[in-house]
C-alpha cells in the first residue's frame, strides 16, 4: 500500500490522462466527420449513423476484452494493442470504398480507443486509496479533452481537405505517439490490486448479490447512455438542420465536452466524500434536466447554454461507475467489471445514436428523440434510487 496516493500515482496519471486524450478520438471523430460521410456515400441519415453504432460496439466489447488484459497482464499490453489498431483503423477507413467498409473500419477504430479509457481508469483505481474518486475521474477526463479539443480541429481539416485524407492523417498521429506513451505505464499496479475479496467501504454495503449489481449497473449504464447520446452524436447534425451549420455544431459539442471535463473532475471530488452512487443519482438527474431544456428551445444562443449545460451536467455520469465497482466488487475483478459495465454504457451510445437517427427519418425532427432519451434517462434514475435503498451501514464501513 505504500504506492499508493504518492507522487509516482499523481505521475502515471497525468500520462493516463495524456494517453486518453490521443486515444479517444476514436469516439469523437465520426461525430464531427457525419455530415460529410453522409454526403460522401450518399445515404440517408439513420444509414450515416451506422458507422458510429460499429465504432461503440468496437469500443464495447474492446473494453471488456482490454479491462481483462489488463487484469491479467498490466495496463501496458491493452496501451499497445489498442494504439496499433486505432491507427490500422483509420487507415482502413480513409480507404473505404463503401459505407459499409467504412463502417467496419470504425468498428476497428472503437475497439483500440476503448484501451484509452475504461482499463485506464481501473488502472488508476489501484494507484489511490483517498483520492480515488477524484483520480479515477482524471483518468477518464482524456476522454472529454479529446472532444474538447480534436472537434474544432477536425472539422477544419475536413473543410480544407476532406474526410479521407483526416481519417489517414488521425491514424498516423495514433499509432507515432500512443505506442512510445504506452512504455511509460509499464510499471505493475500496487498490490492493493491483487485483492480477491470485496472491499469494506466507508460509503456502507448493498443488501445485494454482486451478480444482480452488476445487471443492475448494467441496465442503468444503458440507460443513462441512451439519453446521453442525443444531443452528442446528433448536435452536430441538428445545427446544421436549423440552418446555423456543422460548425457552429462542432462548437457547441466542443463546449459540452469542455463543461463535462470541469464535470468530472467536480463528481470525483463529490464522490470522495460522498460515494459514487450519491454523485451518480446526481449527475443523471441534472442530466434530465438539460435533456427537458432542449425540447423547448432551439435558438443558437440558448443551444449553447444547454448543450454547455448538459456537459456540466451529465460528464461525472460514467466514472461514478468505476467507482462504485471499486466500492462494491474486489480489486482483481476491477478491469474486467469497469470494462463490462462501460460495454454497457457504449451499448446505449450505440443505440441512443442510431435510434436518434431514425426517429429523425421518421419524423423529420429531434423532438421526439430528445423524449426518447428522456425516459431511458428516467430509468437510470430509478435504478440509482434502488441502489440507495438497498445501502446499508455497519460499524465497519462508517
Amino acid at each position: 500500500m505504500q504506492h499508493l496516493d504518492s507522487r509516482a500515482s499523481w505521475t502515471r496519471l497525468v500520462v493516463a490522462v495524456v494517453i486518453g486524450t490521443i486515444g479517444s478520438i476514436g469516439m469523437w471523430s465520426f461525430v464531427v466527420a457525419l455530415p460529410a460521410i453522409q454526403a460522401g456515400f450518399g445515404v440517408a441519415r439513420g444509414e450515416a449513423s451506422l458507422p458510429y453504432t460499429l465504432t461503440m460496439v468496437g469500443f464495447a466489447f474492446g473494453g471488456v476484452l482490454m479491462g481483462r488484459l489488463a487484469d491479467r497482464f498490466g495496463i501496458f499490453v491493452p496501451l499497445v494493442a489498442g494504439a496499433l489498431a486505432l491507427g490500422a483503423g483509420y487507415v482502413m477507413a480513409s480507404l473505404a470504398p463503401t459505407l459499409i467498409t467504412f463502417a467496419l473500419a470504425q468498428l476497428v477504430v472503437g475497439f483500440g480507443s476503448s484501451a484509452s479509457f475504461a482499463p485506464l481508469m481501473a488502472d488508476m483505481s489501484h494507484w489511490f486509496a483517498r483520492r480515488r474518486g477524484i483520480a479515477v475521474a482524471l483518468a477518464s477526463v482524456g476522454n472529454y479533452l479529446a472532444g474538447t479539443l480534436w472537434p474544432p480541429l477536425l472539422q477544419a481539416f475536413i473543410a480544407s481537405h476532406g474526410w479521407r485524407p483526416a481519417h489517414l492523417a488521425i491514424g498516423l498521429i495514433c499509432i507515432a505517439t500512443l505506442v512510445p506513451l504506452a512504455f511509460l505505464m509499464r510499471r505493475r499496479a500496487p498490490m492493493d490490486a491483487a485483492s480477491h475479496t470485496p472491499p469494506v467501504s466507508r460509503f456502507g454495503t448493498l443488501a445485494l448479490s454482486q451478480n444482480t449489481l452488476l445487471m443492475l449497473l448494467i441496465v442503468a449504464g444503458v440507460g443513462c447512455c441512451v439519453a446521453m447520446s442525443m444531443p452528442q452524436v446528433h448536435i452536430v447534425a441538428y445545427c446544421a438542420d436549423l440552418g446555423y451549420g456543422p460548425a457552429r455544431g462542432a462548437e457547441m459539442l466542443s463546449a459540452m465536452l469542455g463543461f463535462g471535463i470541469v464535470s468530472r473532475i467536480a463528481a470525483g471530488f463529490v464522490a470522495d466524500r460522498i460515494g459514487g452512487l450519491n454523485a451518480l443519482i446526481a449527475g443523471s438527474t441534472l442530466q434530465g434536466v438539460a435533456l427537458f431544456l432542449y425540447l423547448f428551445f432551439d435558438s443558437m444562443a440558448s443551444l449553447y447554454v444547454i448543450s454547455a449545460l448538459f456537459g456540466l451536467f451529465q460528464g461525472g455520469i460514467v466514472p461514478m461507475y468505476a467507482v462504485i465497482v471499486r466500492e462494491y466488487f474486489p480489486a482483481s475483478k476491477a478491469g474486467g467489471i469497469v470494462g463490462l459495465v462501460v460495454m454497457a454504457t457504449l451499448f446505449g451510445m450505440a443505440f441512443g445514436g442510431w435510434v436518434s437517427g431514425v426517429i429523425f427519418d421518421w419524423t423529420g425532427s429531434y423532438r421526439l428523440a430528445f423524449l426518447n432519451g428522456l425516459m431511458w434517462n428516467l430509468l437510470n434514475v430509478a435504478i440509482a434510487a434502488f441502489l440507495l435503498m438497498k445501502r446499508r451501514f455497519t460499524p465497519a464501513a462508517a
